[in-house]
């Protein structure tokens, strides 16, 4: 049963979500052959001005 943890910065649409997990989905059942049914995704969305890079945080950008 393959877990899949996605983190990313917040500001995707829920359509670009769905894709993203359909297409992930597919990618781990066709290379894995694990069924879909057992294939679990979770996204997790980074608030921007909870993460930096280089010192700067993303919502100052």
């Amino acid at each position: 049963m393959p877990f899949v943890t996605i983190e990313l910065i917040e500001g995707r649409t829920e359509e670009q979500l769905k894709a993203m997990v359909t297409e992930v989905t597919e990618v781990v059942c066709r290379t894995t052959n694990a069924p879909k049914e057992n294939i679990h995704v979770f996204v997790e969305e980074l608030k921007k001005n909870r993460y930096a890079v280089n010192g700067k945080l993303k919502s100052e950008e």
